[in-house]
């Protein structure tokens, strides 16, 4: 008899070891490896739950600026660090707050639950700092937009995003320097 069971279990284990397998995959999937945010697809799922449960949401994009000048004066190795960092400030700025992921390349994006009760100016100050890499400080520099998403006809992360967009080249339009919230 318990080998009878013993037979009939293993395929189960081999079911429970697969699955775990796929979960760690897909999981992973849903992470930058460079930076550990969250990808486009993972980000999404989790902002328009937020967007969804909070209606004082706002969607925010950030992009490097110079973050070509910046690979090509001290190096790729320079560039990762750098988004690496860009990733760690935006992550500490959401907290408890948001969320934050990379879409890719040097553009980042956050939805936090309530615009107001984050510190838009202390996200941009922190993403101004310099970055110290093998000994030289780097100076880093990005352009924020936000929306808030309130404010918009109808509440779609598609919509709010394409507005943080145009208030982050908004910012850009400024001298590369500040953020700008969408009205």
């Amino acid at each position: 008899m318990d080998l009878q069971l013993a037979a009939s279990a293993a395929p189960l284990l081999g079911w429970a070891v697969h699955g775990s397998i796929l979960t760690h995959r897909l999981a992973s999937a849903r992470r930058d490896p460079l930076t550990g945010l969250h990808t486009r697809a993972g980000w999404t799922a989790r902002a328009e739950h937020c967007i969804r449960r909070h209606p004082d949401a706002a969607v925010l994009l950030v992009d490097l600026d110079h973050f070509k000048a910046l690979n090509d004066t001290h190096g790729h190795a320079a560039g990762d660090a750098a988004l690496v960092e860009t990733a760690d400030r935006l992550r500490a700025w959401c907290g408890h707050n948001g969320t934050a992921g990379r879409l890719g390349g040097d553009e980042f994006v956050a939805v936090v639950r309530d615009l107001a009760a984050a510190d838009l100016d202390a996200l941009t100050a922190a993403l101004h700092r310099p970055l110290c890499h093998d000994g030289t400080l780097i100076p880093l520099a990005a352009s924020v937009g936000a929306c808030r998403v309130a404010e918009l006809p109808v509440s779609a992360l598609t919509d709010a995003l394409a507005a943080a967009d145009a208030a982050m080249y908004a910012a850009k339009g400024r001298g590369r320097r500040g953020s700008r919230p969408s009205h």
